[in-house]
């Protein structure tokens, strides 16, 4: 009997995950599916209990439900406990297990293209993808942090909500960009320059550290303005494909035992956006 896999959202017709799980399935010579879901807010309960009547094998969850499906699940492993969200989970026969893999799937792409150990890093914003990321990155060892928001507070609270302050620190977006050639790499976790607004940028730069690395986890566009602007300085840059590539590959691996080919899933995503802005 075929599998059924999904994602769960609003909106949720945009998303590239069918298109590259699917694949997934039959690269794998596996007999399953994955399918978009569009799911309002005040419908979530519903829909959760859905998916577990249904024997859904697993399901990814997001914007906007990653932190309202929580009470909704039988358990949550301890990561996405301290993240506050969840956006991947299982059926193991018949409880509900959420997960959490957007910060393993950003840091494990990150190290495609720079060793984490004693650097230097810069997070853009303090939302929720910058928890995730700054609870994972933590984990690295000698790594320093700083995290710069509009909102200073944000970014002093996820620091203190997390006990971090000795390796971590919050600053403006002013004294960061006066700071930024002391970064080895700078992580860009905000929707600042995404499409439509592609000519907006989170920091105004000047110049970069030799060999800098800056990662962006917008991937529409292909390029966003402020990695153009690194790229042009002599920095390193990585969109947000690579993320969403690989914390798709361990939500897969979660489910089926199996780690999919993450460069496949990466070119079918590029191919989708035709290396454009829409």
């Amino acid at each position: 009997m075929k599998r059924l896999y999904g994602v769960i959202g609003s909106p949720i017709a945009h998303s590239m995950s069918p298109l590259i799980h699917n694949d997934a399935f039959l690269q794998n010579g596996m007999d399953a599916h994955y399918h978009a879901f569009h799911v309002e807010p005040d419908q979530l309960e519903t829909a959760v209990a859905g998916m577990r009547a249904l024997g859904v094998t697993g399901f990814n969850v997001t914007i906007p439900h990653k932190e309202a499906i929580i009470p909704l699940l039988d358990s949550v492993e301890d990561a996405s406990l301290q993240i506050g969200a969840v956006n991947t989970v299982v059926n193991k026969d018949g409880k509900l297990i959420g997960y959490n893999t957007d910060g393993r799937g950003f840091v494990e792409a990150l190290k495609e293209v720079v060793e984490l150990k004693g650097k230097q890093v810069l997070i853009i914003g303090a939302g929720g993808a910058a928890r995730a990321i700054f609870y994972t990155l933590a984990l690295e060892e000698g790594i320093q942090l700083d995290i710069c928001n509009r909102t200073v507070s944000k970014s002093e609270d996820l620091i203190k909500e997390f006990s971090l302050e000795r390796i971590a620190r919050s600053i403006t977006v002013d004294q960061a960009a006066k700071e930024i050639q002391n970064y080895d790499v700078v992580v860009q976790t905000t929707s600042v320059g995404m499409f439509p607004q592609i000519n907006d940028t989170p920091l105004q730069l000047v110049s970069v550290k030799n060999n800098a690395v800056f990662s962006d986890i917008i991937y529409n566009p292909i390029e966003t303005k402020l990695l153009r602007e690194a790229k042009a300085l002599g920095a390193v840059t990585q969109n947000g494909v690579h993320m969403f590539a690989y914390q798709a590959a361990l939500a897969f691996k979660i489910w089926t035992g199996k780690f999919p080919d993450t460069d496949r899933m990466k070119k079918i995503v590029e191919e989708h956006l035709g290396g454009k802005t829409c």
